[in-house]
């Protein structure tokens, strides 16, 4: 069947957690105050940071869920992903306008990376 390891366990959630040589993991920004430009970059640096702590990097993304609760940044958020996504390794995605647990965020992502051997 396989080991599961489970990063940053608490009660309710993992930070990340790894089955089968995948990571699965859910980022949403660190500081909700900043302008949709802002949450965007952070939440780029956040994935980078989890994706490094379960062994992966951007051009292992398998498939990455954005929820945006406001359909208006889609075009900003297109534009920077576009930019932070490594050229020819672009996952599967997919777009969702959702309204989210926190109305001061602006994103969420649910992500799925394969780990390095």
């Amino acid at each position: 069947m396989g080991e599961i390891v489970r990063h940053g366990v608490t009660r309710r959630w993992s930070d990340a957690v790894i089955h089968g040589g995948v990571a699965y993991f859910v980022e949403v920004p660190d500081d909700m105050t900043q302008v949709p430009a802002g949450q965007f970059q952070q939440i780029f640096s956040q994935v980078e940071m989890r994706l490094r702590l379960v062994g992966s990097n951007p051009s292992r993304l398998l498939q990455v869920l954005i929820y945006l609760p406001h359909p208006e940044d889609l075009p900003l958020f297109n534009e920077m992903w576009d930019a932070w996504v490594p050229a020819g390794m672009a996952p599967s995605r997919a777009c969702i306008h959702a309204a989210l647990a926190n109305p001061a965020c602006r994103i969420e992502l649910i992500l799925t990376a394969a780990v390095l051997a």
